[in-house]
């Protein structure tokens, strides 16, 4: 009965150690967002200070670190995202679950093939539609498929990456997201697609006087 006992206090001690570790991750995300974070209106969240413009390499780090936790089983072979905000939180997981990232480019460099493949996006920040794009050489068929963005919004950019996958013959096995704007429904319109979606900082309500946060995963 002591030997049960003890198992059942180390468990709890483990348990509640990894719920500290979740929470000390989301609450400090969520504090960056509460304290440093602009609301520009139309539901556009300028957070230029940690992740858009100026990055926080610790931060991301953390956040690579936790992505890498979730997405671990999954079995993914490649990390695909989009330039350029998405490339800081992408690398850190890619460097954690040691597996490649590639970033989809907005123009195609001279130094692409001329066979890619392409989709289009609307871009909510941008104000107009944009070209996602990767090349063959980096993106092949039975690749296994983590995507991983900064924000999850509409779902209208990593649903371009999906397709850009789909084009490639690869599966996306799962979508993680720095920050997600949960009002939106980007997560609803992944998920009846049969996709894992993960966000490490959720927003409820967003106004200019408040920003109001659900639970994040």
């Amino acid at each position: 009965m002591e030997i049960g006992c003890l198992g059942e206090s180390v468990y709890q001690r483990f348990a509640d150690s990894q719920n500290l570790k979740k929470e000390s991750l989301l609450k400090l995300l969520e504090d960056r967002i509460q304290k440093e974070g602009t609301y520009l209106g139309s539901g556009i969240l300028k957070v230029d200070g940690f992740v858009n413009h100026q990055v926080d390499p610790k931060l991301m780090d953390e956040a690579g670190k936790k992505f890498a936790e979730i997405f671990k089983d999954l079995g993914a072979t490649k990390i695909l995202t989009a330039e350029i905000s998405g490339i800081a939180p992408a690398v850190a997981t890619g460097l954690y679950l040691n597996i490649p990232v590639v970033y989809a480019r907005k123009r195609k460099p001279i130094t692409m093939p001329d066979q890619v493949f392409l989709t289009l996006a609307p871009s909510h920040t941008k104000g107009r539609t944009v070209e996602l794009i990767v090349s063959p050489e980096y993106l092949s068929n039975g690749e296994k498929v983590l995507i991983i963005d900064d924000f999850l919004a509409s779902g209208a950019t990593i649903l371009g990456l999906v397709r850009l996958a789909e084009l490639a013959g690869s599966k996306v096995v799962g979508v993680g997201a720095l920050i997600e704007k949960h009002f939106e429904g980007g997560r609803a319109a992944l998920e009846a697609k049969g996709f894992v979606v993960k966000s490490l900082a959720c927003i409820e309500t967003l106004a200019e006087d408040e920003i109001t946060f659900t639970n994040g995963y």
